[in-house]
């Protein structure tokens, strides 16, 4: 299933490595637009939000293609709920909304 505007996503880059959570603007040849936030300070984040605390919004990106190493729909797998999922279930709010 082709990937389109809105979809949440995991984005895998090298050079350097990197894990991107977000929501896909626009792809192309040229490279990935997404309003997004490092995989690394998700549950942060997600905590943060739950307590009304400080924190740092998605932000809106662009990578160039030969960054780019992987792109995967977020979705639950064997049993995991996906990260919008766990995201709603821990701050009761759509991730889309952020």
């Amino acid at each position: 299933m082709k990937l389109s505007k809105g979809d949440i996503v995991t984005v895998v880059l090298q050079n350097p490595r990197e894990k991107v959570l977000g929501v896909m603007e626009k792809i192309s040849d040229a490279g990935l637009y997404i309003r997004g936030i490092d995989l690394g300070y998700f549950e942060e984040w997600a905590l943060a939000i739950r307590n009304e605390e400080p924190y740092l919004p998605m932000q809106d990106l662009f990578y160039p293609m030969w960054r780019v190493e992987r792109i995967s729909r977020d979705s639950e797998s064997a049993g995991v709920p996906s990260m919008a999922d766990q995201f709603e279930q821990r701050t009761g709010r759509s991730l889309t909304d952020f």
